[in-house]
């Protein structure tokens, strides 16, 4: 729809209502000047109340047809009005051969071709014509001479006129059927933006549902073994190391706070706050070490360059999942995380234990390595996870620069 609520067909139609004020006018001004030449020339042989009261008629006919057949309501209107007018235009001509009163084709074939469908108005014009052109010849006495210049005559006005209303009505019929094509594209837009809008809103859950894994999920697993941790080492009479998980537990919730403010936000994640994707990288491993007792370790290669959130936010969250599949699965005592900037036209994220390992054709349960693939494709990255049961896993990352 457009800026006023209405589609461009009935835009048009409203257009055509108001455009009838002008029909309408130009009608009055055509018959008032066929009145005036009724009246100022050489009256025909009845005198000129005859011609007059045909001209009154007409213009009755087009008071109670006419008007209501420009609205294209019903056709028998239409049809109505032209005989009438028509009918009384011959008779006018008919009773003074030498009438002016032929100025009313102005309105008549506009006429046809207003309130008629096309074909119809086609033929209307070709028989108005001829019998216009037998009037004509009539009033010769059908003399033979006369035929000629009068069948000449009449094709030239037939030709005319077709042309003219052809070309018309094909321009009339163009701007209906662009209102129609924009009012189809406009509703097929429509259920594009709502598929659009659904797909978005789908995205975005994926997208929290990935976030929720990749951070509070984590998170709150760490502070489940934390307090079991703690509870052991209350139960051993450590209170030492039962502080030391405690703090552990209450730096993760807090860190946990801050993702899940982040992830409303819309956000990077909180390790890549004010820090290069190297040093965050860094605090995750160190947090991993402290937390699992897992000895791991972080190498960076080559020169580190940003790469634009987008992409680290994916490497990072890559690293994070790799290493929380290590912390919870794996059993593993050693895990190295590479970061290589070596290669020009893309960056290389791994990630290797010395775990269990497992099958990778096996689907694995939840959305991790998923998630993994979800988020690396949008970045037009290629992820491969090798892994044999017994020989550990690698995970390898790369992300065109």
């Amino acid at each position: 729809m457009t800026a006023d609520g209405l589609t461009s067909r009935e835009q048009f139609v409203a257009s055509w209502h108001r455009q009838q004020a002008l029909w309408h006018l130009l009608y009055a001004a055509v018959w008032v000047a066929a009145l005036a030449v009724t009246l100022l020339d050489e009256p025909g042989s009845r005198g000129v109340v005859p011609e007059i009261a045909c001209l009154l008629g007409m213009a009755l006919a087009y008071v109670a047809l006419g008007v209501r057949a420009l609205t294209k309501i019903r056709l028998g209107n239409a049809l109505a009005y032209h005989v009438l007018s028509w009918g009384l235009l011959f008779v006018i001509g008919l009773l003074n051969p030498e009438t002016e009163a032929w100025v009313l084709f102005f309105a008549l074939f506009p006429h046809l071709w207003a309130m008629l469908p096309g074909r119809l108005a086609a033929a209307a014009t070709v028989v108005v014509v001829a019998v216009w052109a037998l009037v004509r010849w009539s009033q010769t006495d059908f003399a033979s001479h006369n035929l000629a210049p009068t069948l000449v005559s009449a094709l030239i006005s037939m030709t005319l006129s077709l042309a003219m209303g052809l070309f018309i009505n094909h321009l009339v019929g163009q701007a209906e059927e662009r209102a129609t094509t924009i009012d189809e594209l406009r509703a097929t837009q429509a259920r594009l933006a709502t598929l659009e809008r659904d797909r978005g809103v789908r995205e975005e859950r994926e997208r929290l549902s990935r976030e929720i894994h990749d951070t509070l999920a984590q998170g709150f697993t760490s502070v489940l073994a934390l307090s079991r941790a703690a509870g052991a080492a209350l139960g051993r009479s450590d209170i030492e190391t039962a502080r030391e998980r405690l703090a552990l537990i209450e730096q993760t919730a807090a860190d946990n706070l801050t993702e899940a403010r982040l992830i409303v936000a819309e956000l990077t994640p909180g390790h890549l706050q004010s820090r290069t994707l190297v040093e965050a990288l860094g605090r995750l491993v160190a947090a991993v070490s402290t937390e699992a007792g897992l000895r791991a370790s972080l190498e960076s290669m080559g020169e580190p360059e940003p790469l634009g959130a987008a992409k680290e936010i994916v490497i990072f969250r890559t690293a994070q999942e790799a290493l929380s599949n290590v912390r919870r699965h794996a059993s593993a005592r050693h895990c190295a995380v590479v970061m290589s900037y070596v290669d020009p036209d893309q960056v290389v994220l791994t990630v290797t234990d010395d775990g269990v390992g497992f099958e990778p054709q096996a689907r694995p349960a939840g959305f991790g390595l998923d998630g993994v693939r979800s988020r690396v494709g949008e970045v037009n990255g290629v992820v491969e996870v090798m892994a044999a049961p017994g020989s550990g896993t690698q995970i390898r990352l790369q992300v065109p620069r």
